[in-house]
C-alpha cells in the first residue's frame, strides 16, 4: 500500500513503502550508493557514513552496506546527493523515471533501485513490482533446477539399470562355465571312486595354491600401479620445476640483457660526445696543425675558467641533463612542498608534471617522477604527460627507499641525476653513484 503523508498527487517523496525491500533490489540499492559514495566529501557525508570513506567500493559495499541502506532510508540530504550522483552517471534511465515511463527493457531490479532512490511518483509501485518479479524469477529458476535434476536422476537410473543387466549376464555365463566344471568334476569323481578321499586333498591344495598365485598376482599388480602413479608425480615436479628454473634463466638473462645494452649504448652516446666536446681531430695530422697558435673561434684558457658553475645555478642541470643516456629521477613531493607548498596535492602533481613533461622535450633526457604513496586518501586517476614516467610507491615503502631501487636497477656507468632537497636520499643516491641535485635547483630550471 502507499501511504501519503502531506505530499501533493504525482509526490513520490510522500509515498511510503509498507514491506521491506526485496533483496534484488536492496543489493542493487547499496550499490548505487557505494558507487557515488567516491565523489563525495567527507562533510557531505552523514556522520555514521564517515569511517568509510576510504575503504574501496567493494569493501564498502561489503561492511557498510546495511549503514548506507539506513542512512538512504533516513537522511533525504544524502539521499538527494546519491540521486544527483545516479543521474550524472545513468541519465537516461533516470529520466525515464521522471517522465513516467521506465525502458522496457530495462533490469526490472534495476529500475526499482533507481526508483528507489530518486523517489518519482509511483517509485513504491515499481519496487514492488520488482519484488513480485525477482519471487517469480526464483520460482521458475527453481523450477528449472528441479527438472534438470530429475532429468539426471533418470539418467542415472538407466544407467544403473544397464549396468545392472551387464553384470546380470556376467554372472550367468560364470555360472554356466562353472556348471560345466562342476560337471566334469563329477564325471572325474564318478570314474575315480576309489580315489575320492585323495583327489578331494590334491583339489583343496589346488584351490589354495591359485587362491595364493591371484592374491600375489593382485599385490604385484596393486605394487606396480602405486609404482607407476610416483613416478609419474616425480616426473610431472621435474618437468615443473625444470620449466621454472628454464623461465627464471631467461628473465634474468633478459633483465642482464638490457642492463648490458643500456650500458652499451651510453658508453657510445658518450664517446660521441667526448669526441664533439673535445674536437678531435682525424686520425692523419697535417703539418700546419703542429704550429702553435690561436684559431678564430677556439676557447682560450680565460674562456674555459668560466665554465665552473655553482651547484645552485640552473644551467649546471642542463650540461648533467646534456649527458648521453641522462636518467632525471624526481623526488616530487619534495620539489612541490619546496616550491609551491599551498597548493593541494593534487595542483602540485599537475604543475610539476606539466614543466617535467617540457623539459623532457628539450633535452631528450629520460625522466621519472616519484611520489609517495602514503599521501593519498585514494588511487590517483591520472594519465602521465609525453615523456614522464609517473610512480607511487607501495604500501609500506616510502618514496626515498623506492628512489634508491630506481637508482640501484641502473647499470655502473649510465649517469643518473636525483632531485630532491632531502640530505639522506641525497647521500643514499651519492654512493650508489648518482649525482644528486637540489630542489630548488630544479625549480629555478623549470621556471
Amino acid at each position: 500500500m502507499v501511504e501519503t503523508a502531506g505530499g501533493g498527487p504525482g509526490d513520490g517523496t510522500a509515498e511510503v513503502l509498507d514491506r521491506p525491500l526485496p533483496d534484488g533490489v536492496r543489493r542493487r540499492v547499496v550499490q548505487i550508493v557505494s558507487d557515488g559514495f567516491g565523489g563525495l566529501t567527507v562533510t557531505e557525508l552523514p556522520a555514521q557514513l564517515r569511517q568509510y570513506a576510504r575503504f574501496a567500493p567493494n569493501r564498502r559495499a561489503k561492511f557498510a552496506g546495511n549503514a548506507m541502506a539506513a542512512a538512504l532510508e533516513t537522511d533525504p540530504l544524502f539521499r538527494q546527493r546519491i540521486g544527483e550522483k545516479f543521474r550524472e552517471a545513468q541519465p537516461e534511465l533516470a529520466g525515464a523515471l521522471d517522465s513516467g515511463s521506465p525502458p522496457p527493457a530495462a533490469d526490472p531490479l534495476d529500475v526499482a533501485a533507481a526508483a528507489y532512490v530518486l523517489r518519482p511518483a509511483g517509485w513504491v509501485k515499481l519496487v514492488t513490482a520488482a519484488g513480485e518479479e525477482a519471487q517469480r524469477a526464483d520460482a521458475e529458476r527453481a523450477g528449472e533446477e528441479s527438472r534438470a535434476e530429475l532429468e539426471r536422476l533418470r539418467a542415472e537410473l538407466a544407467q544403473a539399470r544397464d549396468h545392472t543387466r551387464a553384470e546380470t549376464e556376467r554372472l550367468r555365463v560364470e555360472l554356466e562355465s562353472a556348471k560345466k566344471e562342476a560337471e566334469s568334476l563329477h564325471r572325474k569323481l564318478r570314474a575315480a571312486l576309489s580315489d575320492v578321499k585323495r583327489g578331494e586333498a590334491a583339489l583343496r591344495k589346488a584351490q589354495g595354491e591359485i587362491d595364493a598365485v591371484r592374491a600375489e598376482a593382485q599385490a604385484q599388480v596393486s605394487a606396480a600401479e602405486s609404482e607407476s602413479r610416483r613416478l609419474k608425480s616425480r616426473l610431472g615436479e621435474t618437468e615443473a620445476a625444470l620449466e621454472a628454473t628454464r623461465r627464471a634463466a631467461r628473465e634474468g638473462r633478459s633483465v642482464e640483457d638490457m642492463r648490458v645494452r643500456l650500458l652499451l649504448d651510453t658508453l657510445l652516446d658518450a664517446t660521441q660526445g667526448l669526441r664533439r666536446e673535445l674536437a678531435l681531430p682525424p686520425v692523419s695530422v697535417r703539418p700546419a696543425e703542429t704550429v702553435d697558435a690561436v684559431e678564430p673561434g677556439r676557447m682560450t684558457p680565460k674562456d674555459i675558467a668560466t665554465r665552473a658553475l655553482s651547484e645552485h645555478d640552473p644551467a649546471i642541470l642542463d650540461q648533467l641533463l646534456a649527458l648521453p643516456q641522462a636518467h632525471l629521477v624526481v623526488d616530487g613531493y619534495n620539489v612541490t612542498k619546496t616550491g609551491y607548498p599551498q597548493m593541494p596535492l593534487e595542483k602540485q602533481r599537475l604543475r610539476l608534471l606539466g614543466q617535467l613533461s617540457a623539459l623532457a622535450a628539450q633535452t631528450g633526457a629520460e625522466v621519472t617522477c616519484v611520489f609517495d604513496g602514503a599521501e593519498l586518501a585514494a588511487p590517483v586517476l591520472l594519465a602521465p604527460p609525453r615523456g614522464v614516467r609517473v610512480l607511487f610507491s607501495k604500501p609500506g615503502v616510502t618514496a626515498d627507499e623506492l628512489i634508491r631501487q630506481l637508482v640501484r636497477a641502473e647499470p655502473p656507468g649510465r649517469p643518473v641525476i636525483v632531485a630532491s632537497t632531502d640530505r639522506e636520499v641525497a647521500d643514499g643516491v651519492a654512493k650508489a653513484g648518482a649525482r644528486p641535485v637540489a630542489s630548488a635547483v630544479l625549480l629555478k630550471r623549470l621556471s
